[in-house]
């Protein structure tokens, strides 16, 4: 067995589990990583897995499997970033245990990132909220869980994930109203409840029983709703919706569109960092896409300029009672 089989075994085990205590998301998606990588290696050099080691997998082999992604795969610059970001840190980790493959191990490290189009965020408009919100028949059980849902999901921008992962415990009504979520890299944060939200998740709560450590909005037999069947339910509330307010034909709703929602209502009163802060995100970066996309922000800005043709300088009144007016 060769340097690398050794290397990458710690990597996931000892480095990801032990060090770092990744999710299990991560080391998944980690781990499919090495498993295309590999697979590829053995396809181009003929060598078995096992028998591989760091300098068969030197830079010009790394980046013909990042195009092999996008060209053979279908893979989106986004998905060819990430695998890229998993090869780098594992060729990080190598580096400390074998120095002598440090030139090798260098040249993939400097392989940059693919730069990609980002598209605008697609958000919810008021109306559009409100009939997404009364979509939901609520003269049944299924309706009066679904409208508490989505009200929950607009109101706090929870991931589909987190809002799964809500439990009957989770969730306080009484003084400083909120619910207490673990979010990514197992961060916990509470994020508060308007009035209106407390107002209808304290009647569902009535309705809905149950005890502490059970789901907030279960399916009928008691099990928590998966991320898909929040995806399909809210398909079909939009549809509904679509019909009383037509732009929603035009977008394609999705649980994190609920969420980009939120965070457009928010950022419109709030300083970026505040953002960062009520959606869970560890650094603002993931929180500037909403500057960009939100026009209320960019019209105050265009508001703050004069015109062109404005002559420079302070505005001075011409007339007395307008300088007394203007000092009122």
């Amino acid at each position: 067995m060769t340097q690398l089989a050794p290397t990458m075994q710690a990597f996931l085990t000892d480095r990801l589990i032990n060090q770092k205590n990744a999710s299990s998301r991560t080391i998944a998606a980690y781990r499919d990583t090495m498993r295309l990588l590999l697979t590829f290696a053995t396809e181009k050099t003929g060598t078995p897995p096992s028998r591989l080691d760091i300098e068969d997998l030197d830079a010009p082999l790394i980046g013909a499997f990042l195009d092999h992604l996008e060209r053979a795969r279908g893979n989106s610059p986004r998905t060819r970033n990430a695998r890229l970001a998993a090869i780098h840190s594992l060729y990080r980790y190598a580096a400390l245990r074998h120095p002598e493959h440090m030139h090798t191990i260098a040249r993939v490290i400097e392989i940059p990132q693919k730069t990609h189009d980002r598209a605008t965020v697609c958000y919810l408009e008021p109306p559009e909220i409100k009939a997404l919100l009364t979509a939901p028949d609520r003269s049944t059980w299924l309706g009066r869980r679904d409208h508490a849902l989505l009200l929950t999901a607009i109101q706090t921008g929870l991931r589909v994930s987190e809002l799964c992962r809500v439990q009957i415990g989770h969730v306080r009504l009484d003084t400083g109203a909120s619910i207490q979520v673990l979010g990514k890299r197992r961060k916990q944060r509470v994020t508060p409840l308007t009035p209106g939200t407390v107002k209808v998740l304290r009647v569902w709560l009535k309705e809905r029983r149950g005890n502490e450590g059970d789901p907030l909005f279960p399916t009928r037999q008691g099990r928590a709703l998966s991320p898909k069947a929040i995806a399909w339910l809210l398909d079909k509330h939009t549809s509904t919706a679509a019909r009383r307010c037509p732009s929603l034909n035009k977008k394609r709703v999705t649980p994190h569109v609920l969420r980009h929602t939120n965070a457009m209502l928010v950022i419109t009163k709030n300083d970026i960092t505040t953002v960062a802060l009520w959606l869970g995100h560890e650094s603002t970066k993931s929180t500037e896409v909403y500057l960009h996309s939100n026009t209320t922000i960019k019209q105050k800005a265009i508001d703050k300029i004069a015109p062109i043709d404005t002559a420079p300088g302070r505005y001075k009144p011409s007339d007395k009672l307008l300088a007394f007016l203007e000092s009122l």
